[in-house]
């Protein structure tokens, strides 16, 4: 029995991510201005906004669960 994790790709917060990621990324193509001529309610800045808050919590889940892998025998690695 090993101590490592998962291999990233094959997580749920994985998966998640990729999920979550392609909805911003068709939301933000989908949501547009109204005919009035008004601006776009979610843009291209709110989708980076969002992605990378998206991003930086999925590193931060990645890295917790990394950090409960460590193994503690008497081995230097």
């Amino acid at each position: 029995m090993g101590t490592e994790t998962k291999p990233a790709f094959q997580t749920t917060e994985f998966i998640a991510y990729i999920v979550i990621l392609i909805a911003i990324v068709i939301t933000a193509f989908a949501v547009g201005g109204d005919a009035r001529g008004y601006g776009d309610p979610f843009g291209a800045e709110h989708a980076i906004r969002y992605i990378t808050i998206l991003t930086v919590g999925y590193m931060i889940a990645r890295g917790l669960a990394k950090a409960g892998s460590w193994d503690r025998g008497d081995s230097i690695r």
